[in-house]
């Protein structure tokens, strides 16, 4: 292969502001829906008398479908970015997820339509999960490939900074409503979020929309040489020990963010005692910190080495696996809002540079396709698991222990496939 310059952009900073603003929207949406079946669910959706622990888990399962319909999202907005663009498939998925959410908050309920109500929920879950299946490796192959390379981690970073804010004004929105009345929380007012969503779809969409398409797919639509294989072929076919590498990183970054978020609320609330406004309040403030704190590890990232900086907030995770968990115990308003962020900021050290990690372990040619896949498998394996596993795990033994044991393996397991991930540049236009 001929040597190439890396194809550059004259807007990083706006590729990076849009993709911020685009997975923000797109989390908030799939954080409202997890907030809510950690929260109100299992009593709405699901028959009366049903036990908590039972309607908790039912909950956290259409939770899960949301993962398991990731990878197919991923899939064909993989090749559609990989073949049409990147930007395109931004809309479309900005356009399902935000018309999926909204008519979640139209659902009737279990009492209103029986099992109906469960059902369609389930449906609009999976609509969600096809949708933030393709919007992710979009957004982030938007900032990355925009950026020069000297700054790849920071501006890939903006793409990670939507997890948190997303999450800030999910738990936000629901904490509101449950300062202003909680009664009110379980009866309607849990619809207002989902109904909201639509306000900041078209603000997203009006800034997707400002962005030129990124300059490293631009440069392989020039290219004379056609691509032999469908992206998804020429993934698996050429990048199947990165892909398995790929799904190994990220147990602990989209796996371990629902055993310190979703599943640590519902058993804050109805293991411990501890009432929901602390909880939403101590996760509202969390996201914060990881929101301020994913600029900063990522600009260490690019000075000190991404793997690096990432191996450090997996010890973290490592060393405050237990902690989070026994804080809750002591009742204490300020610890556990102390220990909630604290936590949130060793995530910060995993997530917010993984985006560089992960687009580099591929070639360009395949790579919407390629980090598509191994995010969303990882999703649905660790991320749509955990909270039921976790769930199942405490309900067996009585004990938060195995939770514990469960987080620090994914974080071992994250550790040992960072080691050996493997790094492509920009200028690697066609696929080995």
């Amino acid at each position: 292969m001929s040597e190439r310059t890396a194809p550059t952009s004259s807007h990083p900073a706006r590729a990076a502001v849009a993709a911020f603003v685009g997975t923000t929207i797109e989390w908030f949406d799939f954080y409202v829906y997890a907030t809510a079946a950690s929260l109100v669910f299992g009593t709405l959706f699901f028959p009366p008398g049903t036990d908590p622990a039972i309607g908790l888990m039912a909950s956290f399962a259409t939770f899960s479908v949301g993962f398991f319909a990731r990878p197919l999202g991923g899939l064909v907005f993989g090749h559609f970015g990989d073949r049409l663009g990147r930007r395109s498939a931004l809309v479309i998925t900005l356009l399902m997820m935000g018309t999926a959410t909204f008519c979640v908050g139209l659902l009737p309920t279990y009492e209103q339509a029986g099992f109906l109500a469960p059902a369609l929920l389930v449906l609009l879950r999976f609509v969600q999960g096809i949708a933030v299946g393709g919007e992710w490796g979009g957004a982030v192959l938007m900032a990355v490939e925009h950026a020069p390379e000297e700054r790849k981690t920071f501006y890939g970073s903006f793409a990670q900074l939507g997890n948190p804010a997303g999450a800030l004004l999910a738990t936000g929105s629901f904490g509101l409503i449950a300062a202003w009345d909680a009664d009110l929380l379980h009866t309607w007012g849990w619809r207002l979020p989902f109904l909201a969503s639509v306000l900041l779809v078209l603000v997203g969409l009006f800034i997707r929309l400002k962005v030129e398409e990124s300059p490293v797919f631009a440069a392989m639509r020039e290219d004379t040489e056609q691509p032999r294989e469908t992206p998804l072929r020429e993934a698996v076919r050429g990048s199947w020990r990165p892909l398995l590498l790929g799904v190994g990183v990220l147990p602990v970054a989209v796996g371990g963010y629902y055993i310190v978020t979703t599943f640590l609320q519902a058993y804050g609330v109805t293991e411990v005692g501890i009432s929901e406004q602390v909880i939403l309040s101590g996760l509202s403030l969390a996201a914060f910190v990881e929101l301020v704190a994913t600029l900063g590890v990522s600009w260490l990232g690019d000075r000190f080495g991404t793997v690096r900086v990432v191996t450090i907030g997996l010890v973290g995770v490592i060393v405050l696996a237990l902690p989070q968990f026994l804080v809750l115990e002591t009742g204490s308003t300020v610890l556990i809002f102390l220990m909630l962020c604290v936590m949130r900021l060793a995530m910060a050290a995993v997530y917010g540079p993984i985006a560089r990690v992960l687009a580099q372990m591929f070639p360009p040619r395949a790579r919407y396709t390629s980090i598509s896949i191994a995010y969303q498998v990882a999703g649905a394996v660790f991320g749509g698991l955990s909270p039921i596993v976790c769930t199942a795990l405490f309900a067996a033994t009585g004990s938060i222990l195995p939770v514990v044991g469960l987080l620090v393996a994914m974080a071992v397991v994250s550790i040992l496939c960072l080691a050996r991930a493997p790094r492509h540049s920009d200028t690697d236009l066609v696929a080995a």
